[in-house]
């Protein structure tokens, strides 16, 4: 696809991530408990998040 369209991949999956991210974190059921495979699930799409965030867009880390 080329160089072009990198910053609009990256932000959709930015946004994407994000919103993964924060409702599997923040989720809580009926009785005010986590949901584990939320929880999970929110955990490694922060770190999808960050990961890509600080290495393709901001180019501070290269792993």
């Amino acid at each position: 696809m080329g160089d072009q369209y990198d910053w609009l991949i990256n932000a959709f999956f930015l946004v994407v991530t994000a919103l993964i991210a924060w409702h599997g974190i923040r989720y809580r059921d009926a009785d005010g408990k986590p949901d584990f495979v939320r929880l999970l699930f929110g955990c490694i799409a922060a770190t999808y998040f960050f990961l890509v965030l600080f290495q393709d867009v901001l180019g501070i880390v290269r792993f």
